[in-house]
């Protein structure tokens, strides 16, 4: 019997009702020149300006000049799989990055695929790199300290939560060693941290994972990594994409760190790209959008108001000066657009002054709201004596015949700075920031020979939280010196004092006690 040909109409009918396959829009376009990373695309006419775009071998792209008849894209990958007449299509999705607690604990490239050998990352939600910074009214003021551990910011230049601090010098002078002890003094203050590496060789990457392993800092940190190998594409995203990590957590109303290392190589990878993308050359050969470049991606660093969540980013870019010049075009773009910046001296450094924070040239415009009232009693005096030690001592080079106030001047200024002086990875807990501090300008220093302040200070700390335990406890508490306190405090720098003239052994270790 055949079939008739109503029967096959029917069926045709049938099939066609019951067909149900998702419909995929998108643009197709053709390579028609490929080079330095670059590849110049015809015919994606309904591309959006940063879009995602897929190419051959499961490489992609970044749609970046939109001309009239053509696209030119980043490719962010191995490029040279590529060749001129490969099909380029569309995603419709902005470049993207995967985000929530599932990245902490991981070293993860420019992209947030794992480059730690840990296995895949489980997280399911993605966000866009590029986002709008929050507004004014979004916005409340910067009151909380983010405690860095170093005596020297503390007490003179504060980080607030929600601030933008720039820490800036030449290269080889402690700059990451100050950011990476900020990460490792917030073990258990509930402040998530992003460390974003830009340029830097992969084994220097690799040193910072396993010393935040060492430290037990890794637990709450993320490492985002784009290393001098790789693709200048992915130098460029990398800290877009760490920050939106981080704007995740602030999201949800936590509180998050992001260190940016550093925002010069960050500029030159972005010169190199428009460069090759054949964008007009401004002042150094930046493009002329170099300051945005920075300043859309500093202002996404804020602390949110209460109505929407009340978190906070706080970021501490990194910028390497050439032969302290922080006059050049990147270092004042960026000095314009942070909240303040510590910046380190080459001679400070080479003169044994760790960290060589310039008292003179640094400046925190949060000022004392980012500060506990207990720090802020002890280091209202600290800038302006180490200011006038400064001087002094500049001048005192020309003169031996000196005054015995100006004598007494130098010399608690030079005990001052050795008790500034601190190891890296040693942060000092805040009450021992006071305590320490308030003997320094108060004069209860006065006694100690300035090449044994660093030992005074080592045996103190222990002999405090040891014999005086109920003192610490009462400043914790507390968080400010009332008459109570400052005279109890007074008593037991007296008591040690005698002590330790005397050359009495202090206890090699307490209970709650840090190391010197």
């Amino acid at each position: 019997m055949g079939i008739s040909a109503a029967e096959i109409s029917q069926i045709i009918k049938k099939r066609i009702a019951d067909f149900d396959a998702p419909v995929v829009a998108a643009d197709a376009g053709v390579i028609t020149a490929l080079a330095d990373g670059i590849a110049q695309i015809y015919g994606l006419s309904g591309v959006m300006a940063g879009e995602l775009l897929e190419f051959p071998h499961q490489v992609y792209g970044m749609a970046l000049n939109l001309e009239e008849d053509l696209v030119r894209a980043i490719v962010m990958g191995p490029y040279e799989v590529l060749k001129e007449g490969d099909e380029v299509r569309t995603t419709g999705r902005i470049v993207e990055v995967p985000v929530g607690r599932e990245l902490v604990g991981r070293v993860v490239n420019a992209l947030g695929q794992p480059i730690d050998g840990r296995g895949e990352i489980g997280s399911q939600e993605r966000r866009p790199v590029e986002r709008q910074a929050p507004g004014v009214i979004a916005r409340q003021p910067v009151g909380t300290p983010v405690q860095t551990g170093i005596k020297a910011i503390d007490s003179m230049i504060p980080i607030g939560r929600g601030q933008r601090e720039l820490i800036i010098g030449d290269r080889q002078i402690g700059k990451t060693a100050i950011a990476l002890d900020t990460i490792v003094n917030q073990k258990g203050k509930n402040l998530i941290c992003v460390y974003v590496a830009i340029g830097q060789n992969a084994a220097s990457v690799a040193r910072v994972a396993a010393m935040l392993e060492e430290q037990g800092a890794l637990e709450y940190t993320i490492i985002v990594g784009a290393t001098a190998s790789d693709p200048a594409a992915l130098q460029y995203l990398a800290p877009y994409a760490g920050c939106t990590m981080a704007e995740w957590f602030m999201d949800r109303g936590e509180d998050a760190l992001i260190v940016y290392d550093d925002l010069s190589k960050h500029a030159w990878a972005y010169r190199e790209i428009s460069l090759a993308l054949r964008r007009p050359p401004g002042r150094e050969a930046y493009p002329g959008d170099v300051f945005y470049l920075h300043s859309r991606l500093l202002e996404r660093a804020a602390r949110l108001n209460e109505e929407l969540g009340g978190g906070s980013l706080t970021a501490l870019p990194i910028i390497e000066t050439q032969a302290n010049d922080v006059s050049a075009y990147i270092p004042t773009n960026v000095i314009s657009i942070t909240d303040g910046q510590i910046y380190l001296e080459g001679d400070l450094f080479y003169g044994g002054v760790r960290p060589a924070v310039s008292v003179g040239l640094s400046v925190s415009r949060v000022g004392g709201a980012a500060q506990t009232k207990a720090i802020r009693q002890v280091s209202g005096r600290l800038r302006l004596d180490l200011a006038q030690y400064r001087n002094l001592a500049a001048f005192s080079q020309f003169s031996s015949d000196l005054d015995k106030a100006t004598r007494d001047q130098l010399a608690r200024g030079r005990r001052l700075v050795e008790l500034l002086k601190q190891d890296q990875y040693q942060p000092v807990p805040l009450a021992d920031q006071v305590m320490v501090l308030f003997a320094g300008v108060n004069g209860l220093l006065d006694g100690v020979e300035p090449e044994r302040v660093g030992e005074w200070e080592a045996q103190f700390r222990r002999w405090v939280n040891h014999e005086r335990s109920e003192l610490v406890h009462k400043l914790e508490e507390r968080q400010a010196l009332d008459e109570e306190l400052e005279q109890g405090l007074r008593a037991a720098i007296a008591a040690f004092n005698e002590g330790f003239d005397a050359g009495g052994v202090q206890p090699a270790s307490a209970p709650g006690g840090a190391q010197g």
